[in-house]
């Protein structure tokens, strides 16, 4: 499927002799993201990425809607009742034709089971006639739009499903599935008849890469034309090089140490704001990440409707975190590690190595919080650990990093992530009532100076009681071979861009 094998990349890099690029036509696109399966609800980012699916609604750059398999919509004056008109004469890549009742067979589907569109207040989805879809509310809910965008909300043919399991992807993309391997790979070519602009790259595979020293490898030797999320030493590397093209956007991702509000060790909050003041953000950012990208709140700046720029930033001050420890009753012994009525004050940090920095920022942690008596195990292991932890009560603490545009408004992700009950990607064992009454009314209002206000409650929360503790904000950053023009990143992390990539003439 790809060019060459990797024992052949690393050859011609020691050798010094330049690889053949783009020799065979077909773009491949490497990132470190398996295909764990054919539902949406488990893999429909790569579907969606790789310009197979399709949803109703799509985003611009700045996460605004905009039209995609709907080409309008309305909203009843009650605020309860959508409606959505397709566009004409969209195929299927089975041939068949999209209508009302396919589209809404597929969003019945996928409401009913994990994703965003579960949590929307979606009273009933029906055809009306042969091109329209109508949406039913139990109440208002204003970021709908948002959650149709969602990638597990994407319309596939009727023939993709045996009753309510997705048996094949058939959608309705610029490009259909020709070849799956999962967890590893997949292939497609062009669809020849896709409803909108069709695109100039024929063919393109897909392959899943865990370890990011061997994606830049393959960037470098020309056995990837695009390789998706490099981890800082290797981008530092690749910046010097002839052999690819660097580019790097800030995305609505922010990185995250997760608490269990609930722990004895963490349940106060003094206890919380003393983690958070033992981290040196500026220290970490600029030698791990290498960037300066220190998280003063939750949301990074290029959210500028969450970002509270008056929100007082959080600090780094150690002897205060010490002092706010000693309070709770904690002491020093002889090396300098805390004690309470006999017991250490030792936690795991479980975290990943999917996202390359985040093991060496967990080694980061280790040593600051150690710095304030605090012992640190890390736990380096599979992401899905994470949320099993955590619906098991076991979890401690987690470093992560948590993408904020699942739908293209981040009111998806808090609501999934900090509403009642807390999230497996978000909070444990943590409520506060004026917190989540501001996300309830964000749902319902529209007035822009209401929702910002409502927006910095909500923030300001968070900063107060620290349910997770913000570290770092992210850049995203891909090699593309410099033969593969119209690359380019996406913030919100929808598309890889095949549909605007050409090979250089």
């Amino acid at each position: 499927m790809f060019k060459n094998m990797f024992a052949a990349s690393l050859a011609l890099l020691l050798s010094g002799t330049a690889p053949a690029m783009a020799t065979d036509g077909v773009v491949d696109i490497v990132a470190p993201f398996e295909i764990t399966g054919l539902d949406p609800a488990k893999s429909g980012d790569i579907f969606l990425r790789m310009g197979i699916v399709e949803t109703l609604v799509e985003a611009d750059k700045d996460g605004n809607p905009i039209p995609a398999l709907a080409k309008t919509w309305s909203v009843s004056e009650d605020g309860l009742v959508w409606r959505f008109e397709l566009q004409p004469g969209v195929k299927f890549q089975d041939g068949t034709a999209l209508t009302a009742d396919a589209a809404a067979s597929a969003l019945n589907i996928a409401k009913a089971k994990a994703g965003l569109l579960s949590k929307a207040p979606i009273a009933d989805i029906k055809a009306e006639g042969e091109g329209t879809v109508v949406v039913t509310l139990s109440k208002p809910f204003v970021p709908l739009l948002a959650f149709l965008a969602e990638n597990r909300a994407q319309i596939l043919a009727p023939a993709a499903y045996e009753g309510a399991e997705v048996k094949a992807i058939i959608g309705t993309g610029p490009f259909k599935l020709t070849k799956l391997e999962a967890p590893q790979s997949l292939a497609v070519e062009r669809f020849a008849d896709y409803w909108g602009k069709k695109p100039e790259i024929e063919k393109a595979t897909y392959l899943s890469v865990s370890r990011a020293e061997t994606r830049a490898l393959m960037a470098e030797s020309g056995d990837a034309d695009y390789v998706f999320n490099l981890d800082p030493a290797s981008r530092t590397r690749l910046a010097k090089s002839d052999k690819v093209v660097l580019q790097s956007v800030s995305i609505p991702r922010s990185v995250l140490l997760k608490v269990n509000a609930g722990h004895a060790f963490l349940s106060d909050v003094k206890a919380r704001e003393a983690l958070s003041l033992a981290i040196d953000r500026e220290g970490l950012a600029i030698a791990i990440l290498r960037y300066p990208a220190a998280a003063t709140q939750l949301f990074p700046p290029s959210l500028k409707i969450w970002h509270d720029a008056g929100l007082a930033p959080l600090a780094y001050d150690p002897e205060k975190a010490k002092a706010l420890l000693a309070e709770l009753g904690w002491s020093a012994d002889d090396d300098g590690m805390l004690q309470k009525d006999g017991k250490p004050f030792a936690l795991t940090l479980t975290t990943y190595p999917d996202r390359p920095e985040l093991p060496l920022i967990a080694a980061v942690l280790q040593d600051q919080l150690k710095e304030i008596g605090v012992a640190l195990t890390i736990n380096s292991t599979n992401s899905s650990e994470i949320p099993a932890k955590h619906q098991d009560g076991s979890l401690e603490l987690a470093l992560m990093a948590r993408n904020f545009a699942l739908v293209p408004d981040p009111i998806g992700t808090m609501l999934s992530d900090y509403g009642p009950g807390g999230g497996d990607w978000g909070a444990m064992n943590w409520t506060n009532v004026s917190f989540e009454a501001a996300l309830d009314d964000l749902t319902r209002v529209t007035d822009p100076a209401q929702g910002e206000a409502l927006r910095h409650r909500a923030v300001a929360a968070i900063q107060a009681d620290l349910p997770v503790i913000p570290i770092a904000w992210y850049q995203q950053t891909v090699a593309v071979s410099p033969q593969l023009e119209g690359a380019e990143l996406d913030p919100f992390e929808r598309s890889f861009g095949l549909e605007d990539m050409r090979w250089a003439k």
